[in-house]
């Protein structure tokens, strides 16, 4: 078995290890262990793909801002075609909705991000929406469709050209502390390493316990998609991802089809997750109650999980009880749109320095994403 002497190692090759592992390579000695036999398989591989300023909590919001400037002008050479495609995102609410439309519309940080609209021209940027459906809606332009593939494997060819390695089919057999190191053993390898990075996804508890570190209370979720057919005799390419206020559904173009979602949150453990036929089934309904599509057939249905804490927000940074476990964990579903600023701030933690500037200008508080606000911890 080879045994060998890095700085850090993060656990974990989707888009959130990869990425932090990037940033991290340029002065450490970095490798990543991912158990499948490529990197992206889960979350990452699944995600709808969304960029939006106003989706997710305050801590997210706030690192989806902090995302942005990377997203429409990354480092050069990092991808050979834009990252971004300008896709409007509008939320809905039905008469019965208005109420909570009305409370997210007027959060400091969403407001000078939105237009509100009414159903009328809700109906022109979205004419499959069932008329008298909907009375309000909060449309949002500065957002847009992710390359996610793009963003990955940029983030792993930076890794490489630091000299960081990703090692697949290297699931996490052993994880203890020694007292000078962690030691991490893998079928083929030993590394002994200061930081162990928790980017683990689904998984990040299960990797937790294996360490004798207490968890977080990360609940994975089951989320649906699927992919049909396109209203026929319609140009479906500058419709904005459709978003029902209480995330009953929503709906997207997706290269000349449209991707359906009942928004499911259907706890799970940790798993390659496959899609429901009731889940499938709901979202089929839903979105057609509200509009006048008519789903024929589904072309293709799948799932992915979505990890949660209690509060919602990510988990990133040293755990209280543990001596160089770092935790990156608990996205949510907004891994993607967040993970330019995600590692910024993780590998700043990891350094032991402050917090970047352009993050707290942002409107990010330390707070609501440190491990030990879940445990009471300082």
């Amino acid at each position: 078995m080879n045994r060998e002497v890095v700085d850090v190692v993060v656990v974990g090759g989707g888009i959130a290890g990869v990425s932090v592992a990037a940033s991290l390579a340029e002065t450490l000695k970095v490798v990543v262990l991912e158990r499948e036999s490529h990197p992206g398989l889960h979350s990452t591989g699944r995600s709808a793909a969304l960029f939006s300023e106003i989706y997710g909590g305050e801590a997210v919001r706030a690192l989806s801002r902090g995302s942005r400037e990377f997203f429409y002008s990354p480092p050069e050479g990092f991808a050979s075609a834009p990252l971004v495609r300008q896709r409007s995102t509008l939320h809905i609410a039905t008469a019965a909705q208005r109420s909570q439309l009305d409370a997210f519309t007027q959060l400091p940080d969403i407001a000078p991000a939105i237009r509100r609209i009414d159903g009328t021209e809700a109906r022109a940027l979205c004419p499959i929406l069932r008329e008298g459906y909907v009375v309000l809606g909060a449309l949002e332009t500065a957002s847009a469709d992710l390359d996610v593939n793009g963003l990955h494997q940029g983030w792993l060819r930076k890794l490489r050209a630091h000299g960081g390695r990703l090692l697949v089919n290297a699931e996490v057999n052993t994880l203890e502390h020694t007292g000078a190191a962690w030691k991490v053993v893998t079928p083929e390898h030993t590394f002994h390493a200061d930081v162990v990075i928790n980017a683990a996804g689904a998984w990040a508890d299960v990797l937790a316990r294996r360490a004798g570190v207490r968890e977080i209370g990360l609940q994975p979720r089951r989320r649906t998609a699927l992919i049909v057919d396109a209203p026929p005799g319609m140009n479906i390419d500058s419709w904005p991802m459709v978003i029902d206020t209480d995330e009953q559904f929503y709906f997207k173009p997706d290269a000349g089809t449209l991707l359906l979602s009942p928004a499911d949150e259907t706890p799970s453990e940790p798993c390659d997750a496959w899609p429901d036929d009731w889940d499938v089934a709901v979202a089929v309904d839903r979105v057609q109650t509200a509009t006048t599509l008519e789903v024929e057939r589904v072309r293709r249905s799948w799932a992915g999980l979505r990890s949660f804490v209690s509060d919602r927000e990510p988990v990133v940074g040293f755990a209280p009880d543990a001596r160089g476990f770092f935790w990156l964990a608990g996205q949510g579903g907004y891994g993607i749109q967040t993970a330019p600023a995600m590692a910024s701030l993780a590998a700043a933690l990891v350094r032991r320095m402050a917090i970047p500037a352009h993050l707290v200008q942002f409107g990010l508080d330390a707070n609501t994403v440190r491990p030990g606000r879940l445990t009471g911890a300082s």
